[in-house]
């Protein structure tokens, strides 16, 4: 049965969702139907379709207790929205449903795990959240809690781990038939770690073993993780808090890493061996992935951070967006991300250029947008005397922009929208080392119309930001400090 709770928020997101226009939205990134979001969850595909569930408050674009909103496509980029799935309705998750997993089960019904929440007074009087892992059933809109819930509570972990930071299950049935999950935790070292827990059944389950540990080396607590095998290498992906930066690696604040190594089914055994961040720009945070039914392994994440979520005005109607949805794969040791291919099928309207000579201020004919998917590839003009510098500026015009910045001397590329209308003092520059030194470098950038996303080197690196200048300012401008020529292929979306 729905509870009043769950109903009024249906009402509410039924009402005031459907007052937002479509152009007041991301064209092909999902915004929550009202309101605030963070973290996509559920991320699946069942009974035919993509389901995409989020953190969400319909009440608010500044943000409340966790519902969980929900959305489901064919193509990973239109977005239909279904009503909100759960609510914080009951004793165990009265203060927030906060992030999770889903997957099907063989009898049929789509099984979502989720972190429950409720606010404890500690012995000092503080405000502690108590978190516990919970499920729900249902047939792709409608769901029902489970009447075991809680099915993991923090008194099956062993001593010295945290029952407050313990949240954010990411399920799967391993080959061999037994449901697993991963939860973020922090440890007796007060740093995070993975803990693994597994099922016969997928409703009943038992503690096994720390799947690996941070031991203070990234940052402190682990959220949101997400563990599966691509290309034969064991991937872990996880969120950590209050980073502390390695040279252009990783940043200060909330960031992204990807652990790969080797793992063994049988004995649940992964042995890390290299990491590093999954998105090196300013806004992107608590990624999941999903199985495609062809195969491919792909994720999306909050394209937003803890760090910038004031970046927006708090009367506009929603606040939050996700990232493109990407297609991983491992390549030399490290992880690689493209753009879904299906964004292919949005192109239209396609305009070419080879071998121009980029000048401190070059505008090209139809090379404009805010709605855009633009592949550049760069080479000195000179190669005796490589140039200092390459940018280009887009949602430009006379008084905003937002610049992508490359120097071949650093080999580092650059990203800052300070200059983007913005009147916040939030994070506005992302730097990343990049593959360059010899003045080549291949682009593809990804705008549309609150965001944008650059793909480095056919997917080495990935740096995503959001942005909300004026929608009248579209033009994309070239420069450089030195010759360069410039290849563009540029299409609307």
């Amino acid at each position: 049965m729905t509870s009043r709770i769950l109903r009024d928020a249906r009402r509410y997101e039924e009402v005031h969702g459907s007052l937002v226009k479509e152009e007041e939205r991301p064209a092909f990134h999902l915004s929550p139907y009202v309101g605030w979001t963070n973290d996509p969850n559920g991320f699946s595909f069942y009974d035919g379709h993509y389901h995409l569930f989020y953190q969400y408050y319909p009440f608010s674009p500044l943000g409340g207790p966790k519902y969980w909103g929900h959305a489901v496509s064919s193509d990973l980029l239109h977005w239909e929205y279904l009503p909100a799935a759960l609510a914080p309705d009951t004793a165990y998750d009265q203060d927030g449903c906060f992030s999770g997993s889903a997957l099907s089960l063989p009898d049929g019904r789509h099984l979502l795990m989720y972190t429950g929440v409720r606010a404890e007074r500690g012995s000092g009087g503080e405000v502690l959240l108590r978190q516990v892992q919970c499920l729900a059933a249902g047939d792709g809109e409608e769901y029902e809690k489970y009447e075991g819930n809680p099915v993991i509570t923090g008194d099956i972990l062993p001593e010295g781990f945290s029952r407050i930071d313990f949240r954010d299950p990411k399920i799967w049935r391993g080959s061999d038939g037994v449901y697993r999950c991963v939860i973020g935790n922090r440890g007796p070292d007060d740093s995070g770690q993975i803990l693994l827990f597994v099922s016969e059944d997928g409703f009943h389950w038992d503690y096994k073993k720390v799947l690996t540990a941070n031991h203070n080396r990234l940052g402190k607590m682990w959220e949101c993780p997400d563990f599966f095998v691509l290309d034969g290498h064991g991937v872990l992906l996880t969120s950590p808090e209050e980073m502390l930066p390695e040279g252009l690696e990783y940043h200060n604040g909330n960031g992204t890493i990807c652990l790969i190594g080797d793992y063994e089914e049988k004995t649940d055994t992964f042995t890390e061996k290299h990491h590093q961040s999954v998105d090196y720009g300013i806004d992107f945070y608590a990624m999941q992935t999903t199985l495609t039914p062809d195969g491919r392994r792909v994720m999306i994440g909050w394209m937003q951070n803890w760090n910038t979520c004031h970046i927006r005005e708090g009367n506009r109607p929603w606040f939050g967006q996700m990232s493109l949805p990407r297609e991983l794969f491992i390549k030399e040791g490290r992880l690689y991300q493209r753009p879904i291919r299906e964004l292919e099928e949005l192109r239209h309207g396609k305009v070419e250029y080879e071998n121009v000579d980029v000048g401190q201020k070059t505008v090209l004919k139809s090379v404009s947008g805010r709605m855009v998917d633009m592949e550049l590839t760069l080479r000195p003009g000179n190669t005796d005397d490589i140039y200092k510098k390459f940018a280009v500026y887009v949602a430009a015009d006379h008084r905003y922009r937002t610049e992508v910045c490359f120097r071949p001397g650093e080999n580092e590329i650059k990203i800052d929208r300070k200059f983007s209308g913005s009147r916040k003092t939030v994070v506005h520059q992302r730097r990343a080392a990049v593959d360059g030194a010899d003045g080549r470098l291949k682009l593809r950038i990804i705008l549309d119309r609150f965001s944008m996303e650059i793909f480095v080197n056919d997917g080495e690196k990935v740096l995503s930001l959001t942005m909300y200048t004026d929608q009248s300012a579209d033009g994309i401008e070239f420069c450089s400090e030195g010759s360069v020529k410039m290849d563009v292929v540029k299409y609307d979306l």
